[in-house]
């Protein structure tokens, strides 16, 4: 599979079912690996492996404490694990734990470019580069504020601070490009193919920049702290944490095509070909649209 492709996730389409699945508690965040869903449960400490098209449980791995985040590198998962400051690695064939490798304090976010693995750790306000064969620190960078979300737009890192309400633009070597007023409370980000769309959990709205100079291109009203954000290939999705929902916006303009109740309190967003997915964190579920 091209890593390239797996960095910017773009997939092929998929066949669709909708349905609710359990999966454990608090789940949080998910990645999609091409066949299933992988689905990072924070309160059990382990991730849940979903086969996308129909929805059956296909394996539950432990992890570390407290994991936020994951990504796909194209052979395997890599996981933020928030208390002991680690990234897991786990073979995405069949689960098998490859390793955990020390990054920061309280990871949060993680990226893939294709090349490396990127840890936003909002304990210490640094992004650390990854080397995805052996998990080793290859970069240490410094963006401040308490970093959280971690997107690749095919050239650049982008990465949200939540303190000082900011989105940094990195190169891959770790050079700043950047530094862009976000909104307050900045978290989960994503990139459409041309903009970096940014969810301002502390309003309520959704900024889109231009990836190319990080000109701002409007800012669009969405439901109550907005947690994550992903496209789709025509549309931009949002989890509404504070309001139980998820709202669909037009990539083109940003304009509001719906809003769709979702279970309480959804987190994260992962779209798999032909559906996306969220995260139920009140009730430990994913729902597949």
């Amino acid at each position: 599979m091209n890593a390239l492709k797996v960095a910017l996730l773009r997939w092929y389409e998929a066949n669709s079912v909708n349905q609710t699945m359990p999966v454990g508690a608090a789940p949080l965040a998910m990645a999609f690996d091409g066949d299933s869903m992988w689905v990072v449960n924070r309160d059990s400490s382990n991730v849940s492996r979903v086969r996308a098209h129909d929805g059956n449980a296909l394996g539950t791995f432990f992890v570390q404490a407290s994991p936020r985040a994951i990504v796909f590198d194209g052979l395997n998962m890599w996981v933020t694990n928030s208390t002991p400051g680690t990234v897991t690695k786990l073979r995405a064939r069949d689960g098998f734990n490859l390793g955990n490798f020390a990054v920061g304090p309280a990871p949060r976010g993680v990226a893939f470019d294709g090349a490396s693995v990127w840890v936003a750790c909002s304990g210490d306000g640094n992004v650390y580069k990854v080397r995805p064969d052996t998990g080793a620190v290859v970069g240490t960078f410094f963006v401040d504020g308490q970093p959280m979300g971690v997107a690749f737009d095919g050239a650049n890192v982008w990465v949200t601070s939540q303190v000082t309400n900011t989105l940094t633009k990195l190169s891959t070597a770790g050079a700043v490009l950047g530094v862009f007023a976000a909104g307050p409370a900045p978290a989960g980000l994503a990139f459409d193919g041309e903009n970096i769309w940014v969810a301002n959990s502390g309003n309520g709205s959704v900024p889109k920049f231009r990836a190319s100079d990080g000109a701002s291109l409007g800012t669009f009203a969405v439901g109550a702290n907005p947690a994550q954000v992903a496209f789709d290939g025509d549309f931009i999705w949002v989890t509404n944490q504070g309001d139980n929902s998820v709202s669909k916006l037009r990539a083109s303009d940003g304009s509001l095509v719906g809003t769709f109740p979702t279970g309480p309190s959804p987190v994260g967003l992962a779209f798999d070909g032909a559906n996306m997915w969220v995260t139920n964190s009140g009730n430990s579920s994913v729902m597949k649209r």
